[in-house]
């Protein structure tokens, strides 16, 4: 009979080691089902800071079969049926559910709620997008978070104190005088090490979203268009310090807002879509120097404009903006399936830079976001 060594360390880690697997599961759990939990309105109006819950699956415990190599076993039946032979049916509600009102008498499937933050959530949404064509537009330096070693000198904060230079200078200088021996540390032995922190030049970066704020959006118009700006702007704050996002909304007219109303302002009048672009243009010419900003426009709206003649006014508009912005995204949502004039308008546009996504129901918001922040040809400064 084998024994296992006293020594074995990994024994006593088991605990440890079964729990980091069972947070890998987790994860993996949550990006497998990303498009379907990004939308849930619990995480939409978190303010970022508590736990959501996010149902998973219950992992399968380790269990005993057949071996189907095997010849005849007992109790595998009396020997008499054959391939395709019919042994029940399932009931319609699915396995277990039972038919009509009556209860089911099969087991169900175990779920349950996995509590994580929104930032953690966040981490597996975003370590796959990026600003798309993001290029250095400044001779401006600005400090990143990496330091790096320089030189070192004989004084110095002690928090900076080289403890192995410090003691081969002393053990340099008791040989010197025929002790090789370490002791009697003088001020004479320290070293100090010098960090200074890099420095990367400066990406200027606007993102200009703008939105539908007609009587024709409806709730769950909305509630899409705010889950995906949410994500938007969480996911540019997270990944990039020098962006800067300016917030548009437009029925009729177009103005500028504040992140507060661009979110929260409810719906109403008619609808003309060239107006966010023009002011989109306004702000670009007034505060964003393409030579010194990367600039990306986004609007999201349902497609209903107010006539075809401002549907060839925003195509005009679009070459505009693409003339001084790395990528313009728009998105559509659709309901019912139905292509809207606007979007009928836009196919004419071939130029790469112009990015369409279309939205028909909440697991399309994940695919969006990585169409329009795709890391693909992706250049970061």
């Amino acid at each position: 009979m084998a024994s296992t060594s006293q020594h074995d360390w990994s024994l006593h880690r088991k605990g440890p080691i079964d729990q980091a697997r069972h947070q890998e599961k987790i994860k993996e759990a949550i990006r497998e089902n990303l498009p379907e939990i990004i939308a849930e309105e619990s995480i939409i109006t978190s303010d970022g800071k508590r736990l959501v819950k996010v149902p998973i699956r219950t992992l399968e415990e380790y269990r005993f079969r057949f071996d189907p190599k095997q010849g005849k076993r007992v109790g595998q039946g009396n020997g008499d049926s054959r391939v395709g032979d019919v042994l029940g049916r399932a009931r319609s509600g699915g396995k277990g559910a039972g038919t009509g009102n009556q209860p089911g008498d099969q087991p169900g499937v175990d779920y349950y709620e996995a509590e994580v933050t929104v930032d953690e959530l966040a981490e597996l949404i975003f370590e796959d997008l990026g600003l798309p064509d993001l290029k250095p537009k400044s001779t401006q330096e600005v400090p990143t978070e990496e330091v790096r070693f320089t030189e070192v000198r004989k004084k110095g904060p002690m928090a900076n104190l080289d403890r192995r230079r410090t003691i081969m200078e002393n053990l340099k200088r008791n040989a010197r005088l025929g002790m090789p021996v370490l002791g009697n540390i003088t001020n004479e032995d320290l070293r100090f090490k010098v960090w200074e922190q890099e420095m990367r030049p400066s990406s200027n970066a606007v993102v200009i979203a703008m939105r539908d704020a007609s009587g024709s959006m409806g709730e769950f118009k909305k509630y899409i268009t705010r889950s995906l700006f949410f994500w938007m702007t969480r996911f540019l704050r997270t990944k990039y310090q020098d962006v800067e996002i300016v917030f548009i909304i437009h029925h009729s007219e177009a103005r500028e807002v504040d992140e507060e109303a661009f979110f929260k302002l409810g719906e109403s009048g008619g609808t003309r879509v060239s107006s966010a672009y023009r002011l989109a243009l306004d702000i670009i010419r007034e505060r964003y120097d393409p030579e010194r900003w990367n600039i990306y426009p986004f609007h999201f709206s349902d497609g209903d404009n107010w006539s075809d003649n401002d549907n060839r006014v925003c195509v005009e508009l679009v070459h505009k903006l693409l003339e001084v912005s790395n990528l313009f995204g728009y998105g559509e949502i659709r309901e019912g399936g139905y292509t809207s004039s606007l979007m009928s308008a836009f196919s004419a546009i071939k130029d790469p830079r112009f990015v369409i996504v279309t939205i028909t129901e909440k697991r399309d918001v994940y695919p969006a976001l990585q169409k329009w922040f795709s890391r693909g040809g992706m250049a970061v400064g």
